[in-house]
């Protein structure tokens, strides 16, 4: 089976052409974004993001929820729902296997509170850790105020609280105002 064209052979290839221009710009432009500087930085804060993540989800399962677990008489939330046909289930995974649909308010619950925790302990971290860290970079000095100025007749340097220019002799603006309000 042959496909016929309309075009002629210089016309496609003339399209191939701009087609091959297109493509040649669109894959310029976008490495032009991936390898931007500020998108290498999120894509490395992403990845620090992640293990960090690890990190306090560990903290909060492992540590302070067994912790806490002692002030809740060790209640599993996760226990707690409502099924939807208005029967009683011993459990969450027997009204699924009889098919009915539940509302898991425990489990809302058990992710509010690690919530929460997630979020004392990160901002905890950030206020000690990194606050600790930012105060030992050193302290960026003000620059030097100036030392001279230019004579506004000679334009050359002069001390910067010299009243007259000595390279031209003329009384700076400074002088003159004062002279001025004392006379």
């Amino acid at each position: 089976m042959k496909i016929e064209s309309k075009l002629t052979k210089k016309e496609l290839k003339e399209l191939a052409e701009k087609n091959k221009k297109k493509a040649k710009k669109t894959a310029e432009e976008f490495k032009a974004f991936a390898f931007k500087g500020n998108i290498i930085d999120m894509s490395v804060g992403v990845i620090i993001g992640t293990a960090f993540t690890k990190i306090v989800n560990s903290l909060v399962s492992e540590i302070i929820t067994p912790a806490l677990s002692i002030f809740t008489d060790k209640i599993d939330f996760n226990k707690f729902f409502i099924a939807l046909d208005g029967n009683y289930y011993e459990s969450i995974e027997a009204a699924k296997e009889a098919g009915i649909a539940t509302i898991n308010y425990g489990t809302f619950i058990t992710n509010f509170i690690d919530f929460i925790l997630i979020a004392l302990v990160v901002f905890f971290f950030l206020k000690f850790f990194v606050n600790k860290l930012k105060k030992q970079e050193p302290q960026k000095e003000e620059p030097a105020k100036p030392k001279t100025k230019t004579c506004p007749f000679c334009k050359t340097d002069i001390h910067i609280e010299a009243t007259r220019c000595p390279n031209c002799t003329s009384i700076l603006e400074s002088e003159a105002s004062e002279n001025e309000e004392s006379n």
